[in-house]
């Protein structure tokens, strides 16, 4: 067992070996010996998968293996022979419940690759993508209202507005107002189109009446399932943190049930490893919903999915464990809420939620752009002013690297003042050679 499995604290060593048995155990402690899984979920609006160019001597992915991920690839005019002499990341396989997930065989210096910065991929933690296995499974086809009702930093958002059926509306909220600037830099970056970024808390939005067709809860939790990954979640733990984030699921739940429609899907979710967050807040809310039925989602063998580790609980349940799953730890149950779609259905913004509103909207934003090489993209990413070409016209430019849009800039001729919101900017002094490009043009 590494040195992070021997900080584990010993009443969690104690009850996740009663709860998972010797052998589960055992193979739950291994993986501190490991480095965590790497992964990044692509964004079908700007990339696609087909198209995607990874390198490495030592391993390759077979074209027909990419292929197999359908419709996601590099798009974008760009000058892609200067890429072709640089070095990458490899993506070694596909995340097989979700479409566009991909593992790394290492963790890339990711701040310095500008296609992150244009919302390209979203660096992603591969088990927090089974949600899209489960929204591509119990969701109807039309056009739907979403809430992510604990949002930051965005992961799973981004993932909804993938997965949502075409004309669907997303609301991701983060009550936490410093975590809401956070969801709103990667909400606008992934493209914001069809979401509402809003920070208010749960009991909120059950005041204003809102009906959505499905709520994700991605509750607050202990994060035992962080263990390998986060030191500090570590130190944080103790029996009554469990408790107290028991109690405070339960009245998120709450909120979020009222706000639900008839027909609706709610999934709750946590990254957490204990019953008490989970098989026990599942049989509690079938329990004080009478209309909650819990949903089974089609999964295959080999991707070492676990189900309810307390025999009392019966309902479909998905655990992935570190050690067994290629992941981290998460847990995940699907409810579907009794009757047929009625009343209000949540189109209008009501006065009473705080809708962050983005920097700046590229969508909308003027068709005049400039593209950038390596070197100036991570310069405008650290706002500094640029020099633009004279042949770029004056007043507002959208800048570009590899054709896919960064951020505005204001050109006045003898420089292009950079608009790059400060709070967004690479803080890091370091500037890396060469570019280290995760996804890259055939």
């Amino acid at each position: 067992m590494g040195q992070k499995g021997n900080q584990l604290p010993q009443a969690f060593k104690e009850q996740t070996k009663k709860l998972m048995g010797e052998e589960r155990f055992a193979r739950y402690l291994s993986a501190f010996d490991e480095e965590p899984p790497v992964s990044i979920r692509l964004n079908p609006g700007k990339v696609r998968s087909e198209e995607l160019r990874v390198k490495s001597e030592e391993l390759r992915v077979k074209s027909e293996e990419l292929a197999g991920a359908n419709d996601y690839c590099v798009s974008g005019a760009a000058s892609k022979e200067s890429l072709l002499t640089h070095h990458s990341s490899l993506i070694t396989s596909e995340v097989p419940w979700c479409r566009g997930g991909f593992y790394l065989p290492q963790r890339p210096s990711f701040t310095f690759d500008p296609l992150l910065h244009a919302g390209c991929y979203y660096v992603q933690e591969a088990a927090s993508m089974f949600l899209d296995e489960v929204l591509r499974q119990h969701l109807p086809a039309r056009p739907l209202t979403m809430l992510d009702l604990c949002a930051a930093p965005g992961g799973k958002s981004t993932l909804a507005l993938a997965a949502l059926p075409e004309g669907s509306v997303l609301f991701a909220n983060e009550p936490m107002r410093q975590r809401a600037s956070i969801l709103l830099e990667n909400i606008s970056k992934w493209g914001a189109e069809r979401c509402h970024v809003t920070s208010n808390f749960p009991a909120d939005y059950r005041k204003a009446k809102m009906l959505f067709d499905v709520i994700l809860c991605d509750v607050p939790c202990s994060g035992e399932g962080m263990f390998r990954k986060d030191e500090q979640t570590i130190g944080e733990w103790n029996p009554q943190q469990v408790e107290r984030c028991q109690q405070l699921q339960r009245q998120i739940v709450t909120d979020a049930w009222q706000c639900l429609s008839p027909g609706g899907l709610l999934v709750y979710s946590t990254c957490t490893l204990n019953t008490r967050e989970n098989e026990e807040n599942v049989m509690w809310l079938l329990q004080q919903f009478g209309d909650a039925t819990p949903l089974a989602v089609d999964t295959q063998a080999d991707w070492h999915i676990n189900g309810s580790l307390l025999p009392a609980c019966t309902a479909p349940v998905y655990r992935f464990i570190p050690g067994i799953t290629q992941s981290e730890g998460l847990f995940m149950c699907a409810f579907r809420k009794a009757g047929e779609p009625r009343g209000k259905r949540a189109a209008a913004i009501p006065p009473s939620l705080h809708v962050l509103t983005p920097p700046f909207t590229l969508s909308n934003a003027t068709e005049a752009t400039a593209e950038l090489t390596y070197a100036q993209a991570i310069s405008y990413l650290r706002g500094e002013a640029l020099v633009l070409p004279p042949s770029v016209p004056r007043g507002m430019v959208i800048v570009t690297f590899m054709g896919h849009a960064l951020g505005p800039v204001k050109n006045i001729g003898t420089r292009a003042n950079n608009l790059y919101p400060k709070e967004w900017r690479i803080k890091s002094t370091h500037f890396p050679q060469e570019y280290e490009a995760i996804l890259r043009h055939t």
